[in-house]
């Protein structure tokens, strides 16, 4: 899907109008009861799978880095969980096997950006001074994918965060850049977020309702 990558201009109240936005996408999602949870997250999930397994079958070794979801956000873990249980099922058939390794981001310090550390299902965990669920010890990864969760984003391929900038630090220094694919619920959905200098484009967007690419490979 092509898109104007070239930010919208910046207006005297745009950090205004994207706090209000976030507010505002948070407490939707917030509110949504938990069968309804499940159900778009099992939708969303089956987009995810089929897109990774096509990422897979172009570029058979991935590292997939994914946050611990919070605020009633979508769980990429029991899906990660099983693309790293396929590598021991697969370990007999070497020339059809997809390797599939997982990291989680670990903030070091404020205003600078993060690192990515191995994780898998059995990893010891602990929280990081936000509360975040991080990998307790482990090796240092560059992630081939990057999973990042959406509390807002538009038809541009632009996504709101919580507002700490830790992404867009970290990616903007990863070489070679990783696919970026956000992952979300449409209710985040609008026309604009308003994006400014430092936001950092996505290359696909995933919720219930399928995926959009921006990406060429």
């Amino acid at each position: 899907m092509p898109r104007d990558l070239t930010p919208a201009a910046d207006t005297a109240d745009s950090s205004t109008f994207r706090a209000a936005l976030r507010r505002e996408k948070l407490a939707a999602r917030m509110a949504l009861e938990h069968t309804t949870h499940a159900e778009l997250s099992a939708r969303l999930e089956a987009h995810l799978e089929i897109f990774l397994l096509k990422i897979s079958a172009m570029q058979p070794e991935n590292t997939l880095a994914f946050c611990a979801p919070v605020r009633n956000e979508f769980d990429a873990g029991p899906l990660i969980s099983r693309l790293i249980q396929r590598n021991l099922q697969h370990g007999a058939q070497p020339t059809s096997q997809c390797i599939w390794r997982a990291a989680m981001p670990i903030v070091i310090a404020p205003d600078t950006p993060m690192i990515f550390r191995a994780w898998t299902p059995t990893t010891p965990m602990s929280r990081d001074r936000y509360g975040i669920p991080i990998p307790t010890a482990g090796e240092q990864l560059a992630p081939s994918i990057v999973l990042l969760p959406l509390v807002a984003f538009d038809g541009a391929g632009y996504r709101l965060g919580y507002g700490g900038g830790y992404f867009d630090r970290t990616l903007a220094i990863q070489v070679p850049r990783p696919l970026v694919i956000g992952v979300g619920f449409e209710l985040a959905r609008v026309p604009s977020i308003r994006p400014q200098a430092h936001d950092v484009p996505l290359d696909v967007i995933i919720t219930e309702a399928g995926s959009m690419e921006f990406f060429v490979r």
